[in-house]
């Protein structure tokens, strides 16, 4: 509903001066923000062709056809994915993305584990039961820890 409001003052004219404002007021505003979840996973990477390369040939993700510049996003779902050019110096830490840990869902992560070993992946930790149902980790190129689970039916 609109808000009226109106301001009378002298300012350096002689005569009334009337300020009219109007301000709408939403609902949107009246409710407290609040974090929704993640909307777009990037890494920072060394070398972007040669990442690509893993994540499409290795990994077997599908890398849009239009990209922004120093960047490759994949045609993940939910949340998209991406690796891009570095925005901060990779090589003053010894481990990327100490600290955090990235979970993708696979339809079957013991098969994916398999087809990855197969593929000289590195693979970080053997499948094992974990909080998202079959879980494993690989590292990539640069040596981030990308942990894989079966997707569990909604």
């Amino acid at each position: 509903m609109p808000c009226l409001s109106i301001c009378l003052s002298r300012l350096t004219y002689k005569e009334p001066y009337i300020i009219i404002s109007t301000m709408t007021t939403s609902s949107k505003h009246r409710i407290t923000p609040k974090l929704i979840g993640p909307s777009f996973i990037a890494l920072q990477v060394r070398d972007l062709e040669a990442s690509k390369t893993f994540y499409v040939e290795q990994i077997g993700l599908t890398a849009s056809p239009h990209n922004p510049p120093g960047a490759v996003v994949f045609n993940t779902k939910p949340v998209p994915f991406a690796i891009r050019t570095p925005m901060v110096d990779l090589n003053a830490t010894s481990k990327l993305g100490w600290g955090v840990s990235l979970w993708i869902a696979a339809t079957d992560a013991d098969a994916f584990h398999a087809q990855l070993v197969e593929k000289g992946v590195p693979i970080l930790l053997p499948p094992a039961d974990g909080p998202f149902g079959r879980f494993f980790a690989f590292r990539d190129p640069d040596g981030y820890a990308i942990n894989v689970h079966t997707e569990k039916p909604r």
